[in-house]
């Protein structure tokens, strides 16, 4: 994220127009798209098996999802090979085809990156995680500051050769710290190809309809209001998505957390999602004050005078921040009990929604109305998706902000502790590991 943040702090001054950069953005909102679905198919189910399965049997699952990760690669290529003319049409940007023509080989390059990540992530071990994708970021964020001290123009389609050696390289660094985790069958087990695919069809869903959820105010103002309009919402977005960190850090923790925690009953898997909400909340509540307070000062210092405009739309996408710690969260609560179906269907609707929303008030407002537009549409979720885990899980909405605070308490013994130079009887985040209530 921090890599993705800091290359588009370059590019906002190094890509001489605003629509230039625009088509970029849109570049990347769709790629998104499509590598969150495919994240969707594979991940949750590899986790949850690996994460019960050892021996023999684990090789067979691993296998079958290798299987699985070249099918869905395969027909990724072919879409996008059969649309990438339409896509450049659409936004009448016709450096949008090469693009995606370039992107065929990106994704190829990825298959062995998302495999060996989602086998580390089953045995609970997340450095090589980090390494790979410090590597995956690194790389292009390295070359587009190569670009930018030495003055040379930026050419679109250069940048999407680099995100092909990326590819290659993070795969590597993957490879290499899962190693000890991997194991392998030598025959394809097709039963768990099936099994693999009938889990995660509805997660890969799930994950298209989140990511469309999350970039289609994007997709919208390309397509009403020019790649420029794009540009100047992206400036506000970049600094919100900043906040995706810890919300998308505590699900990967959660997911293989909750799968075990199943078989304790709803009660164990309530604490745990009100205690990860709480935790995250933590993180975020001083993040969306200090935003409010400083957002002319933030769209200066991230992409310059130029895109000024942005900072009253940072102030209102900054808002997101106080709905997506649920809505994250409640997905992988529901994929881990076992119900994707009920969560595809929630952000199937909440998609409609926000595109509902945006088609309304985007000719209006433009940009402002794409950002009012989304608010309101997550704002309403919110209400839903609490109104559904209430019911299933007794899940009381209020009880992350009680745990938020005992969070803080944590915090701060910990800290005072580190200070003072004793052991830390409690880290902070063992309000994560808790079994029991310690209120009502």
């Amino acid at each position: 994220m921090l890599f993705g943040f800091g290359g588009a702090v370059l590019l906002y001054r190094a890509i001489p127009t605003q629509a230039e950069f625009g088509v970029w953005v849109l570049f990347l909102s769709i790629v998104s798209v499509i590598e969150v679905g495919r994240i969707g198919l594979l991940q949750n189910a590899l986790v949850k098996y690996l994460s019960i399965e050892q021996g023999e049997e684990a090789g067979r699952i691993t296998t079958a999802s290798f299987v699985l990760n070249g099918i869905l690669t395969l027909m990724i290529v072919l879409v996008c090979l059969a649309l990438s003319p339409l896509v450049a049409e659409v936004f009448e940007a016709p450096i949008l085809a090469k693009l995606f023509q370039i992107y065929c080989l990106t994704t190829i390059a990825l298959i062995p990156f998302y495999q060996c990540n989602y086998i580390q992530q089953a045995n609970l071990d997340f450095k090589g995680i980090f390494w790979s994708n410090f590597v995956k970021g690194g790389v292009l964020f390295s070359f587009i500051l190569y670009l930018f001290i030495e003055k040379i123009p930026v050419n679109l389609t250069e940048l999407a050769l680099m995100q092909v050696v990326a590819a290659v390289l993070s795969s590597i660094a993957s490879w290499v710290f899962a190693m000890k985790y991997a194991r392998f069958s030598r025959k394809i087990d097709w039963d768990w190809v099936k099994k693999l695919f009938a889990y995660g069809k509805f997660v890969f869903g799930t994950n298209i309809s989140t990511q469309l959820y999350k970039t289609v105010d994007k997709l919208l103002l390309g397509s009403l209001g020019g790649t420029a309009m794009v540009a100047i919402y992206d400036a506000a977005i970049r600094i919100t998505n900043l906040t995706d960190v810890p919300t998308a850090s505590m699900a990967s923790m959660l997911f293989p957390q909750s799968s075990r925690r199943v078989q304790g009953g709803n009660g164990a898997v309530k604490q745990l999602y009100e205690k990860a909400v709480g935790a995250i909340l933590a993180f975020m509540l001083p993040c969306i004050i200090g935003v409010m307070l400083l957002a002319d000062w933030l769209i200066l210092l991230t992409a310059g005078k130029a895109y000024s405009d942005a900072a009253n739309l940072l102030r209102i996408t900054i808002l997101f921040g106080l709905f997506l710690p649920y809505a994250v969260q409640f997905g992988t609560v529901l994929d881990s009990i076992g119900k994707p179906k009920v969560n595809f269907v929630y952000t199937l609707l909440s998609l409609l929604l926000t595109a509902l929303l945006n088609l309304l008030m985007i000719p209006k407002m433009g940009a402002m109305g794409a950002a009012i537009g989304t608010l309101i549409a997550y704002a309403i979720t919110f209400a839903f998706m609490q109104a559904y885990l209430h019911k299933t899980l007794k899940v009381n909405p209020l009880k992350p902000f009680y745990h938020m605070i005992d969070f803080y308490g944590k915090l701060w013994n910990f800290a005072l502790q580190k200070i003072s130079g004793t052991k830390s009887s409690v880290a902070p985040m063992e309000i994560l590991e808790h079994e029991e209530e310690k209120i009502n």
